[in-house]
Order: C-alpha cells, then structure tokens, then sequence
C-alpha cells in the first residue's frame, strides 16, 4: 500500500510539473496564423499575460476591462507578486473579490487610478485613449511636438486632455492604430487583440518604463566570456550577468545581406536589412545573438564612383536588432572595413581591368587583322602582331582611368560591422 501511494504522489508531482508546458502549448482556437495579431497574442498567452478561456478562446474583439487591463500590466512590469502596503479606500472593491491585491497594487505604484468618489469601477472598459494615456504615464518624459499627430486623419478626435498623451506613445511607438494605419481612434473601447498588441509593444521596451513602476531584479556579473570569431579584432569580449548579456565595444560581428544591394540605384535615408544567418555565439558556447536575428541600417552617404579607378563607396550606420522574438534593441555600429565603408574588393576591380584590356586587346587585333588585309593578305600576322599589343595597350590605360565600380552585393553575401558602443541582449 505505501508502495503505491508513494508511486501515485510521484506520478501527480510529475503531472503539476508538466502543466505549464501543457498549458503553454495549448492552441488558442480563434487565433489563425494569419491573423493580424498572431504573433503578439500567442506571445501574450505564451507568457502568460493574457489567458485564454476554458475552451482555449481568446475572443480577440472583446472589450478589456480595467481589472484585465492592470492584472496584465503588473505581469508585464513584473510587478504581480508586489506586497500590498496600502489599506482599500475604494468602496467597491472588496478583499473576496479575485482581483482584490491587483487594484491595491495597481494604486500603490499609481498605474491606474480611481476615481473621486472612491470607486474603482473594475467592470468597466477602456478606451484606446485611457489605455494610451496609461503608456504614456508610466514611459520616461520626452520632448515632442504636437505636429507628431497630424499625419492622422482623425487627430481632432483626441480628447483635449490627450493630446500629449498621444504625442508621447506615438513618439514611443507605444499605440495602435489598426487597422487603417493613419486612423487612431481615441474614443472606440480597446479590444483585447489590441491590448495584446500594446502589451506586447511595452514588453519590448522596458527600457523605457520609469523605474517606480517596474520590478527589476538585482542584476550580477556571472562571468566574462568571449566572442567565437576567426577575424583578429579590437575586442570579444561579452559579459555574462543574469539578466542579459553585454557585447561590449569594438566587438566585430559577422552578418548577410537580406536583400541585393547596388549602390547605383540606392539613396542616402535607404533602409537595408540584414540577418544572421547563423547565431552568434561565445567561445564558451553561450547564444548571444539567436539565429534569424535581423539588422537594419540607414545609408548614410554614398560617393559615387571617379575617374582614374576610383570606386564607389556606400557608408551606412546600423541602429537596430531585432531578435526572433520580436524585441528590439539599439545598436550603434559602422562596417567594419580600413575607411568605415563599403566597396568592391581589389579582384572585383582587377577583374574590371582584364576585361577592358583583353576586351580592346580583341578589337586591336580586329583592327590589325582588317588594316593589314586590305594591302595584302599575306602581312595579316604582321597587322596581329600590332593591332593586339596597341589594343591591350590602350585597353589596359582605360580600365585604370575610367570611373571605378559601383558597390554591389548579392543576398546572402556576408559583411562585418564593428560595435560603437556597449550592446545588451536581454534574457528571453
């Protein structure tokens, strides 16, 4: 008998252990793969942000909530284990009711507040302004400017009250907008999609959230490790804390093309993508960088090509990783090359060289060949002799005095890129 309870008690611990996976993993039924918000809402739930009903329905066009609203703002802010320091002063809220220790942590650390006659109305649900105003609160000041709202068709229907409010969360990017791209809507109830959508956006970027507001463990140094790479470089160093990993400065990193490039059809303000087409990792086989981890980079000026060889040269500044995820971090990084810019290498233009030579070289000998028959047929190997030397000749000087190449590359073709300044890469 203490045989099989002591089986039966194993195998139920076994079991509670697996359910958060079981859960986790559990498909959301009303969320296809080409919904408009697939990606944030599974990440929500994954998370668990947001929940899903019994049935495993999410029920995306639903209206959230303030109770919802401020039990996944605490989960997302790390803040839903924060111990209650306050008394209840709201006269609607009661300690049996479920979210109880949500709305005292909620206006303990004034995230969403009351109102003046001591109700906290948790039933009620929130507008697409209430909800961007709580954004704005909680991110760190910033300086903008009111014109940011005029490329919305209906910026006049922000409240009065609102109008910094939007100015800030569109500068943040901490908004939605769906589905019409230049229409906010401040005044429609926010759906749960949408709420996911801008839960999602602030998982993101936390860095942005004021510090009173957020839970952020002690962060520690765990070690120093160093960057696997083949190339002899300034730095690889990368250290190791528990909640992130730093790259730090002048660390060189290899990436691809996303795309073709030529710079004879690229402007200065082009965006062009890049990708690790491979993860990057330490010596000491720590992931730093995941695999499918995409860059994007602004080019910033592009000589075009001169006389007497001279090649074109494309500079382009590289400020933003975007990990499989969907977080996002800022870098600052330049092509790691002798000038900080991109050109064809020396073969490309040796290549450019032979091929005017032999290529006048052919039309010399053409010419010699023509030129030495028209006297007499016989002194042909006399017009070779000339023509061919004088043709390569003439072809060699041009190819070293005519404009250089413009700079092309092939998707998939790899580049490196040199680190300006310390870049962190928070744990998932």
């Amino acid at each position: 008998m203490k045989k099989f309870v002591a089986n039966f008690l194993a195998v139920l611990m076994i079991a509670f252990n697996y359910l958060p996976a079981i859960a986790s993993a559990m498909k959301i039924n009303d969320i296809s793969s080409n919904y408009w918000a697939a990606k944030e809402i599974n990440f929500i739930v994954e998370n668990e942000i947001m929940q899903t009903d019994a049935n495993g329905y999410f029920n995306p066009d639903n209206s959230v909530t303030r109770v919802e609203f401020v039990h996944s703002l605490l989960k997302v802010l790390s803040n839903d284990n924060l111990d209650v320091t306050i008394k209840n002063q709201f006269k609607d809220i009661k300690k049996t009711d479920f979210y109880y220790a949500d709305v005292l942590r909620s206006q303990q650390l004034g995230l969403v507040y009351g109102y003046p006659d001591n109700t906290f109305r948790p039933k009620r649900t929130l507008t697409r302004a209430e909800v961007t105003s709580v954004m704005s609160h909680i991110t760190k000041d910033v300086t903008t400017d009111l014109s940011i709202l005029d490329k919305f068709s209906d910026c006049d229907n922000i409240p009065e009250w609102a109008d910094y409010v939007y100015a800030k969360a569109i500068k943040y990017g901490l908004y939605v907008n769906y589905p019409y791209e230049t229409v906010l809507s401040p005044n429609e109830y926010l759906t749960r999609a949408e709420a996911a959508v801008l839960l999602y956006k602030l998982y993101n970027k936390l860095h942005l959230v004021k510090t009173q507001y957020k839970n952020t463990p002690k962060e520690k140094v765990l070690r120093t490790e160093h960057l696997n790479t083949l190339w002899k470089t300034p730095c690889n160093t990368v250290t190791v804390t528990n909640l992130r990993k730093i790259i730090m400065k002048n660390n060189v990193l290899q990436i691809s093309f996303d795309q073709q490039y030529w710079s004879k059809k690229s402007n200065v303000g082009d965006i062009v993508k890049f990708v690790f087409k491979d993860g990057a990792y330490t010596e000491e086989s720590t992931l730093v960088i995941p695999q499918g981890s995409t860059l994007t980079a602004e080019v910033t000026k592009i000589q075009k090509p001169r006389w007497f060889n001279k090649k074109a040269k494309v500079s382009m500044k590289f400020r933003q990783l975007t990990v499989p995820s969907g977080r996002t971090y800022e870098i600052d990084a330049d092509p790691y090359t002798k000038d900080g810019t991109l050109k064809e290498g020396p073969w490309m233009t040796f290549a450019k060289i032979m091929g005017w030579t032999f290529g006048l070289g052919a039309v010399g000998t053409g010419a010699g060949i023509g030129f030495a028959f028209i006297p007499a047929a016989t002194v042909i190997g006399r017009g070779i002799a000339i023509g061919t030397p004088i043709g390569c000749s003439v072809g060699l000087l041009t190819g070293f005095i005519t404009p250089g190449l413009h700079y092309r590359a092939k998707r998939g073709e790899n580049i490196l890129i040199i680190l300006n300044e310390d870049t962190s890469i928070y744990n998932e």
